[in-house]
């Protein structure tokens, strides 16, 4: 487990599927840069490099838009660029990397104990289930839910411009409560950066914030037990 001298050397990478995002801990500001289908993990370190310049930093999380076996991205994410499985990380930085799905990352950085489920509402639905603080990334977003359609196909990007948002927001409730109940969660946390267009939220629901994608980021180093 990292010591505590890691406390104000921990640079946070959120990478999304329009920019990539970070943080080091101990500032207010955040730094980004767009990213999109043609960034490869090449391309994001020399970027995040560039963005971090005039930060000193020890250790890296990252936050990755897809699978994370071990601590590595298993499966080539949707919204970028190839090469992502098989990257050296730590190689490519210099200096110890965690890696998590940033779902994971941001629902660790929302969880306030019990049994929680996480959705994240952006480009497509993210969603990440802690359990008494052990922590597992899923693939719901990707189960049938409608007319041939999926969670994701509903909840993402694509569901909110092909309903509109009432009909978007109809389905996010309609989701959640059946999440929370299968699930049996004590709360679900919604975030991503399309949570700004809910008017209400639904029962057993609170809002989150991107911002706690850095805050879990920094929770992986400064808090044991999150990454094996």
């Amino acid at each position: 487990m990292a010591r505590a001298s890691y406390k104000s050397r921990i640079l946070a990478v959120d990478i999304g599927g329009t920019h990539v995002k970070v943080l080091l801990h101990g500032e207010s500001d955040e730094r980004k840069v767009p990213s999109g289908p043609t960034m490869t993990p090449r391309e994001m370190v020399r970027a995040v490099r560039k963005l971090a310049r005039g930060w000193r930093y020890e250790v890296v999380s990252i936050g990755y838009p897809g699978v994370v076996l071990h601590g590595r991205p298993f499966v080539e994410p949707r919204n970028l660029g190839p090469g992502w499985v098989g990257f050296d990380f730590r190689k490519a930085f210099g200096r110890p990397v965690r890696v998590i799905n940033d779902a994971a990352m941001q629902a660790i950085g929302s969880y306030r104990g019990g049994r929680m489920l996480f959705l994240g509402l952006g480009t497509g639905l993210g969603a990440a289930l802690i359990l008494d603080r052990q922590v597992e990334a899923t693939e719901l977003a990707h189960l049938p839910y409608k007319k041939g359609r999926t969670y994701e196909d509903y909840l993402g990007d694509h569901g909110l411009h092909r309903l509109g948002r009432k009909k978007w927001e109809r389905a996010v409730f309609d989701v959640t409560e059946r999440l929370r109940k299968a699930l049996e969660v004590d709360y679900v946390v919604l975030g991503g950066g399309n949570v700004r267009l809910l008017r209400k939220l639904p029962d057993g629901a609170r809002r989150g914030d991107n911002a706690n994608a850095f805050a879990g980021a920094f929770r992986l180093w400064l808090e044991p037990g999150w990454v094996r």
